[in-house]
C-alpha cells in the first residue's frame, strides 16, 4: 500500500476512483462559443459599415445650392429635382428663371443694372457635368429669359457661347420673345447716375478725369505699356448685394448627375459691350460629374481672371473638402487683389458643400436636400476682409 492510500485509510476515508477533469473541455467549449459569437459580431459590423457607406454615397443628394439668400429660386430648383424627379439641367434652368422673373436684388433679370447708355443686358450659362458641355450667352439684348437661351445654345448648337445682337438673333430664331429689358426703375437709376457725373464708372487711364466727368473719353498717352494703373478709379467700385450678385446654382439629381448655372444683368453702369464672369465656363460656374461643381458671384472683371470655379473643382479632384476648396479659390484672388469682393459655393459629388468669400462681413447661400426638408439659408464669415 502506497503512502497516499495509507493516508486515506488513516483518515478513515476511502480514496475515490480516478476520473479525467472536465475543466479543459469546458474552457475549450467556452472559447469556441466566444470565437463564433465574436466572428458573427464582426460580420454584423462589416455589414452595418457597408450599409452606412452606401448610404453616405447618396446621403446628401439630390441637392441644390445657390449663391445668396435666393430662397424662391432654390425652392423651385429643389421642387424640380426632388418632387418632379427632373434632371439637374432642368432644375438649374428653372431655378435661375425664377430669379430672373423676380428680378432678384435688381441684379438678375430685366430692369436692373443699366449700362452707360441706360440699357439692361443679360448674361447666363449652364453646364452639364456629365458631358462637360456648355451653353452660354453674353451681353444679350431684348430677350428676358437669358438662362433659357443659354440652354438652347447647349442643346441646339455645337458652340459654347453666343454674344450681343447676334445672340438676340439666335434667340428669336429659337422662338424667344423680343422685348425691352429696361423699366422705369432702371431708367431712373441711369438718370441719377448721369446727374451724379457718371459716378462710379469703369474707365481708367483716360481724359478727361473719369472720377469727375462723364466724358466722352479719349485714351491718355501711356509712357509705360508694361505698367498700366488699372486701379486709378477702383476705389469707386463697391461690389456686393447691390452690384452685383449673380445667382449661381448647382444641382445634383437623383442619378448623381451634376449641373451648374448662372444668370445676371451684370455690373451696374458698365461700359456697353462688357462681358463678365457669369457666362465664362470655369469662372462663373463649372461642373464635373467625377468630382463636383462650383459657382461664383462678385466682381466678375477680376474673378474671371482666376477661373475660381475651375480651380475649386480641381481642388476637389486633389482631395480637398468643399470648404477648403472654396477658400483656396478665394485666397488665390485676394493675394493679387486684396480689395476684391466676391463669394463662391462648392459641392462635391457626394453632396457635401462649403463656401468662402472676401470683402464682405459674411456671405449667405441657400441649400436644399432631403434632410433639410426646405430651402435653408447658411452664412459663412468672409476671409481676409478689409471691412
Amino acid at each position: 500500500m502506497n503512502r497516499n492510500n495509507q493516508s486515506y485509510f488513516k483518515l478513515g476515508g476511502i480514496r475515490p476512483p480516478r476520473t479525467k477533469s472536465k475543466t479543459p473541455i469546458v474552457i475549450m467549449a467556452a472559447i469556441c462559443v466566444f470565437s463564433i459569437t465574436y466572428a458573427i459580431f464582426l460580420i454584423f459590423l462589416a455589414i452595418l459599415h457597408s450599409n452606412n457607406a452606401s448610404k453616405n454615397n447618396t446621403y446628401y443628394y439630390p441637392m441644390v445650392i445657390a449663391t445668396w439668400d435666393f430662397v424662391k429660386s432654390t425652392e423651385k430648383a429643389w421642387e424640380k429635382v426632388y418632387a418632379d424627379k427632373s434632371s439637374a439641367l432642368d432644375a438649374v434652368e428653372e431655378g435661375c428663371k425664377v430669379c430672373q422673373e423676380l428680378q432678384c436684388d435688381g441684379t438678375v433679370g430685366y430692369g436692373g443694372s443699366p449700362d452707360e447708355n441706360g440699357e439692361t443686358t443679360l448674361e447666363a450659362m449652364i453646364m452639364d457635368g456629365a458631358t462637360m458641355n456648355v451653353g452660354a450667352v453674353a451681353n444679350l439684348r431684348r430677350v428676358k429669359n437669358v438662362i433659357g437661351v443659354a440652354r438652347h445654345v447647349l442643346h441646339y448648337t455645337q458652340h459654347s457661347i453666343l454674344a450681343g445682337d447676334l445672340a438676340t438673333e439666335f434667340a428669336i430664331k429659337m422662338n424667344f420673345k423680343e422685348e425691352p429689358l429696361s423699366t422705369n426703375t432702371s431708367t431712373s437709376l441711369w438718370k441719377e447716375w448721369k446727374e451724379n457725373k457718371c459716378q462710379p464708372n469703369f474707365w481708367t487711364n483716360v481724359s478727361p478725369d473719369p472720377t469727375t466727368s462723364c466724358g466722352p473719353y479719349s485714351p491718355k498717352r501711356l509712357s509705360n505699356w508694361w505698367h498700366v494703373d488699372n486701379e486709378q478709379n477702383k476705389q469707386f467700385h463697391i461690389f456686393g448685394r447691390g452690384n452685383h450678385d449673380t445667382i449661381g446654382i448647382i444641382v445634383i439629381d437623383g442619378d448623381n448627375n451634376i449641373a451648374a448655372g448662372t444668370s445676371t444683368n451684370g455690373a451696374k453702369y458698365k461700359i456697353p459691350g462688357r462681358v463678365g464672369d457669369s457666362p465664362i465656363p470655369g469662372a462663373g460656374a463649372y461642373a464635373d460629374n467625377d468630382v463636383g461643381a462650383a459657382a461664383c458671384t462678385g466682381d466678375g472683371d477680376i474673378m474671371l481672371r482666376f477661373l475660381p470655379s475651375f480651380l475649386a473643382v480641381e481642388e476637389l479632384r486633389r482631395g480637398s473638402l468643399p470648404g477648403a476648396a472654396a477658400a483656396t479659390a478665394i485666397n488665390r484672388i485676394a493675394e493679387k487683389y486684396p480689395s476684391f469682393v466676391g463669394g463662391i459655393v462648392v459641392v462635391n459629388k457626394e453632396g457635401t458643400y462649403g463656401a468662402a468669400c472676401h470683402g464682405l462681413k459674411s456671405f449667405p447661400y441657400t441649400v436644399s436636400n432631403k434632410f433639410l426638408g426646405q430651402a435653408t439659408v447658411n452664412t459663412v464669415d468672409c476671409i481676409n476682409t478689409e471691412l
